[in-house]
């Protein structure tokens, strides 16, 4: 199966194509599911970096169709990371439902970048969701001891059970539920935020959920936190 049209576009801008293989999976929740992969010689070509992720490939009834995905625990020496997939209907959790020892999924790298703030932050600020937690858990790996805040919006009960890589001593986990397509959450950050926030040249803000709240969150910490650029990091995971 070819990439389409969407293939044909990543490739004008360098996209790297590659083919995993899966090696074993687990099920962390009811509604996630983690598969360990071999990363066909990607890490050691590419390197590695907080957030990082990749799009796969999957079959669409005949038709090619992407979804990106963070990498988990990558390890360039081995060739190997986990994924961990937020299952809804829809050929990728599909796909990831019945992967095995074995399977290979073709995957493309173009787009991921991330660079920590320097210099680094006295406090983290993370707002994500089911979609973003493998990424939330990567930075708060790189920067095991830096304090931070985590608003983190659930659509299941199951959702607390997600890990997050949190220290209780280092962490405060916020969990919100989904309603109002995401407008609890951006009531609630709106409403505890700005007597956290302190200095907003000395703290970091990440947001990463879906685009319409991303969207909202970083207007406010723009206009209203007058975050500087530097110190703010937003970018939508999902379409609702």
């Amino acid at each position: 199966m070819g990439h389409g049209w969407e293939g044909v576009v990543l490739k004008l801008l360098r996209g790297r194509d590659f083919t995993f293989t899966v090696t074993g999976a687990e099920q962390v929740t009811p509604h996630c599911r983690r598969l360990h992969l071999t990363d066909g010689g990607m890490l050691a070509a590419t390197g590695v970096h907080p957030t990082m992720w990749v799009r796969l490939w999957f079959d669409n009834a005949g038709r090619p169709h992407q979804r990106a995905y963070t990498l988990v625990d990558p390890d360039p020496a081995a060739g190997t990371f986990s994924i961990e997939f937020a299952l809804h209907d829809g050929p990728a959790s599909d796909w990831a439902r019945g992967a095995a020892p074995g399977d290979t999924v073709h995957a493309t790298l173009q787009g991921s970048a991330f660079t920590l703030p320097a210099p680094a932050p006295r406090h983290l600020f993370l707002i994500g969701d089911a979609a973003s937690a493998p990424a939330l858990g990567s930075l708060l790996t790189a920067l095991p001891d830096t304090p931070a805040t985590i608003w983190l919006e659930t659509q299941h009960p199951s959702d607390r059970g997600l890990p997050l890589r949190t220290r209780p001593d280092h962490h405060d986990v916020r969990h919100v539920p989904r309603e109002d397509a995401g407008a609890a959450l951006a009531t609630e950050v709106r409403r505890t935020l700005p007597t956290l926030l302190g200095d907003p040249t000395d703290a970091y803000l990440w947001i990463a959920c879906d685009t319409t709240t991303t969207r909202t969150l970083a207007t406010f910490a723009r206009k209203e936190l007058t975050l500087p650029k530097p110190r703010l990091h937003a970018q939508g995971y999902w379409r609702p």
